[in-house]
């Protein structure tokens, strides 16, 4: 096992802003594990959408849609190492935490803390993340897949996306044999929920661009609808409607369902505010819920997912930890399908 070193590398952004609000840093203070805590040596953190809204402070709040804040409607304090995707291996453990989780390959599950069932503290936002050498985490969030024939990268790929598509997936109560139409399905967490479902045994149909189609074809989608055209008025119906787009297309897709057919909404990647015919939901029985995230026993059942190797995240690409810009670049381009995942600086040069 190797010493752990006074200070580590760490992308810290230092306030709401663009990119150059985030900082690569050498001479960042390694933090140490206080009680019940352990601390894992990161070795790889994908990126998110909540990584850039976050340092935007794009959420808004109910009263100004505009306002700058983070997801709980307040400003984020700084500075703040971000990235709550974390795969890694436990290094040292705080007293009372469990000594055996040391040298074990771990995902940490990125909700912190729960208030009426919502995570109420998230890692990378209310808590430093992953964008750093080394994360402290309370022991009973670092699970164990020491097991697990994915790599670093891909299993960093699977707690945000993955936790927020399982958790989609239970809230929509969907079953073997239903077909389910997915939005956003070349994104993380829509080919997430794309490899899910597909394993779970559902009928997927998934909305995506026709250059992205044959790598969520491969994911498990029997069938592709283009969103670039008219693809979406022309999918048979579906029993349930997992999304993450939201926008103008939002009432469109809500009009997929079937009788008693269950939307899930759970992003708003082409913009929060949807117009809705209220007839089409009443008259139809259709069901329209929200999803953030995950309970901690969908994030228990994603770690067996991962040590049985049940799903195979795709990674997009690969960038060293201080190359985060270019890294974000790239994400923001969206020009990629599956994760793209930041490494250690020595691991994305092996």
């Amino acid at each position: 096992m190797r010493a752990v070193p006074p200070t580590m590398t760490a992308a810290v952004t230092v306030g709401h802003g663009g990119p150059d609000a985030v900082e690569v840093r050498r001479d960042w203070p390694t933090p140490a594990p206080g009680p019940g805590e352990v601390l894992v040596e990161v070795a790889a953190a994908a990126l998110n959408n909540t990584d850039v809204w976050s340092r935007e402070g794009a959420y808004g709040t109910a009263d100004d849609p505009g306002a700058v804040a983070g997801w709980r409607g307040v400003p984020l304090d700084f500075p703040l190492i971000q990235g709550g995707d974390i795969a890694g291996t436990v290094v040292a453990a705080g007293t009372g935490a469990d000594p055996d989780l040391v040298g074990r390959r771990v995902i940490v599950d990125p909700a912190a803390g729960y208030e009426d069932g919502l995570p109420s503290r998230v890692v990378g936002s209310e808590l430093d993340g992953g964008f750093a050498g080394y994360h402290v985490s309370a022991a009973e969030r670092a699970h164990d897949v020491t097991g697990s024939p994915l790599s670093a990268a891909e299993l960093a790929c699977l707690p945000i996306a993955y936790g927020t598509a399982l958790g989609m997936i239970e809230r929509g109560g969907c079953r073997a044999g239903e077909r389910v139409l997915v939005t956003g399905a070349s994104g993380g967490v829509g080919l997430a929920a794309v490899q899910l479902l597909s394993a779970r045994g559902c009928e997927v149909v998934a909305l995506t661009t026709a250059m992205k189609a044959p790598v969520v074809r491969e994911a498990g989608a029997v069938e592709i609808a283009d969103r670039e055209g008219d693809g979406v008025a022309a999918i048979a119906e579906v029993d349930a409607v997992l999304d993450v787009v939201g926008g103008e297309g939002f009432g469109t897709v809500l009009d997929r369902l079937a009788t008693g057919g269950r939307l899930v909404t759970a992003g708003a990647i082409a913009g929060p505010v949807a117009a809705v015919d209220l007839r089409r939901v009443y008259l139809r029985r259709r069901t329209i819920a929200g999803s953030t995230m995950h309970t901690p026993e969908v994030f228990a059942s994603l770690a067996g997912l991962a040590r049985e190797g049940a799903v195979r995240p795709v990674v997009a690409a690969t960038y060293p930890l201080t190359d985060i810009h270019r890294a974000q670049e790239a994400f923001a381009a969206k020009g990629f399908v599956g994760k793209i995942v930041l490494l250690p600086d020595d691991a994305a040069a092996a």
